[in-house]
């Protein structure tokens, strides 16, 4: 069963951006969650909802939104991958839009402003089902359904490597950026800082996208940031090149503790050398990344989108090892879209 985590910090944070925007998903035309990132987790490190390049259908095909993540993280890449196999392979093209990822898509999703759109599993199980966070307490998002599942979104605690930080615990009294407001990231942060012990006041809480927190990270100004992404994510490469990190570790009884708080985090590892200075694997821990779309989108276009992408995951180029049409339902945490069903089945 989901339990019920203590969100009082995310909704103080989020404030009237977060609460009301989220609100505002089922029924009022309403800003959901500010600039958040995601996803992570979200898989993106905040956007402005800005469209990609210009799409172009053949004739017959439609123009599909399709809200990714911030530039700075998996989704927006991965999206543009998206893109370029739809366009090739149905009559269909895609307009990718920079938006704040998972808790900023799912509510456009409920709001039917977007057709498709990258999110958490743990953000469209909260949705789906009205429950976990606050703000979803009554506004269940009962139109939105599942394509496929991608990735691990894996969650990097990252510090100067002479911060002295190496376990969540040492985090007490620090600054630490959780994310964007709003954003699946923040939402993960606070989950798993809270089953490792730290209680609202134990530490001073900052908000930026990923860049931002990297940023901060370079200049000490935050003692650590929290990134959701699936590995390797574009900012902390960046950051990694240009001055020496640490990511800490997530394992052990805690990693037991939050996993059993919260039951869509699983067991993940960053491999040794997957950025500068990281010579050794860091066990933490996942949420997943998936696709999701709303019941009242075609069913003969999600299945053309489907097949594509999944007909030719060779042309992908993010994620890669991980996307394939025999893994794309594990973590599936809501009902499939029937032309997702028509593909997968």
């Amino acid at each position: 069963m989901v339990q019920d985590i203590n969100r009082r910090r995310f909704i103080a944070a989020s404030g009237i951006a977060g609460v009301a925007g989220l609100a505002g998903c089922v029924g009022e035309d309403a800003e959901d969650s500010g600039n958040g990132n995601g996803n992570g987790g979200n898989g993106g490190d905040g956007g402005n909802g800005n469209a990609s390049e210009d799409a172009n259908p053949d004739e017959g095909g439609e123009i599909l939104s399709w809200y990714a993540g911030g530039t700075g993280g998996t989704y927006y890449p991965l999206s543009g991958d998206f893109k370029s196999i739809v366009s090739e392979n149905t009559p269909h093209d895609l307009q990718v839009q920079s938006t704040g990822a998972s808790v900023e898509n799912v509510g456009a999703l409920g709001r039917e402003e977007t057709e498709f759109a990258l999110i958490q599993n743990d953000i469209a199980y909260f949705a789906y089902n009205g429950t976990g966070l606050e703000e979803f307490e009554g506004n269940a998002l009962e139109n939105i359904r599942g394509v496929a599942t991608l990735y691990p979104e894996t969650i990097h605690v990252i510090t100067q490597a002479d911060s002295g930080v190496e376990s969540l615990s040492d985090l007490e009294g620090a600054t630490v950026n959780t994310g964007d407001l709003g954003s699946g990231t923040q939402v993960n942060a606070l989950q798993i800082l809270e089953s490792a012990g730290l209680s609202e006041g134990d530490f001073e809480e900052q908000n930026s996208d990923f860049a931002t927190a990297a940023d901060q990270i370079r200049d000490g100004d935050v003692d650590a940031a929290f990134v959701v992404g699936g590995w390797p994510v574009g900012s902390i490469e960046e950051l990694a090149t240009t001055s020496d990190i640490s990511l800490v570790e997530i394992s052990g009884d805690v990693r037991e503790t939050i996993m059993g708080d919260a039951e869509w985090f699983a067991e993940d590892t960053v491999p040794a050398g997957t950025y500068d200075g990281i010579d050794e694997d860091v066990e933490t821990v996942s949420v997943q990344a998936m696709i999701a779309t709303h019941e009242a989108v075609d069913e003969e276009i999600v299945e053309e989108v489907t097949t594509a992408i999944f007909d030719n995951t060779d042309q992908i180029t993010q994620k890669a090892e991980f996307i394939s049409a025999d893994s794309a339902q594990d973590g599936m945490p809501i009902d499939l879209h029937p032309g997702a069903a028509a593909y997968f089945n």
